[in-house]
């Protein structure tokens, strides 16, 4: 379904602003290419949280502790 609305938007711009749709054609997969690293550090980042979270949750799970 989002990929139908992004195709439909594009058809509208370019029927109303061709030279707007060709460059947004052209930046976005470069906006893609720049934004790509943020997203890997924002796993990593997540990744190391969830271990954090898990090594100082461990010895209450190992004790049976459960929440009400």
């Amino acid at each position: 379904m989002k990929l139908l609305l992004v195709i439909i938007g594009f058809c509208l711009l370019l029927a109303l602003c061709w030279p707007l749709a060709i460059a947004a054609l052209i930046l976005l997969p470069l906006l893609w290419l720049i934004l790509l690293p943020f997203r890997i550090a924002g796993m990593v980042l997540g990744a190391i949280l969830a271990f954090i979270h898990a090594l100082l949750y461990l010895p209450a799970r190992l004790l049976g502790y459960r929440r009400v």
